[in-house]
């Protein structure tokens, strides 16, 4: 429950809940036991989903460097897990219990990885400089 508000609060939407396919014994997962949540964001609250996470989430992760080029597939979307939730401005450290990890998915109809890349630095978002 702690999981769906937060993720309600960082997208603005209710998140689906995602079950197990199957049973999964070292993993103690039964099959249709919810393991995951998901959130698709389209229009304007994908754009302002996205203005948030470049100009406020990344500059608020510990010891952040940029992202790393590694980060996109050869299909051109990029994921970025996040260990903490706490780099959104929408949650308050004072009322969190536990931490949970999110990771983000931003698919792209650039079919290339430099096309998304060059997408991606268009939109602002801090890649590492090649050293």
């Amino acid at each position: 429950e702690t999981a769906e508000t937060v993720l309600t609060r960082i997208a603005g939407q209710r998140p689906v809940k995602t079950k197990a396919k199957v049973a999964i014994s070292n993993f103690k997962t039964r099959k249709g036991q919810v393991v995951g949540l998901k959130v698709t964001l389209r229009g304007q609250r994908m754009w302002d989903f996205t203005e948030r996470l470049v100009a406020t989430a990344f500059p608020r992760i510990r010891d952040f460097q940029g992202i790393q080029p590694t980060c996109m597939d050869q299909s051109g979307n990029f994921s970025y897990g996040f260990t903490e939730y706490l780099a959104f401005p929408e949650i308050r450290p004072d009322e969190v219990e536990r931490l949970h990890g999110v990771e983000v998915t931003i698919t792209t109809s650039a079919g290339t990885k430099e096309r998304g890349l060059a997408l991606l630095k268009a939109l602002g978002f801090p890649f590492r400089k090649a050293s």
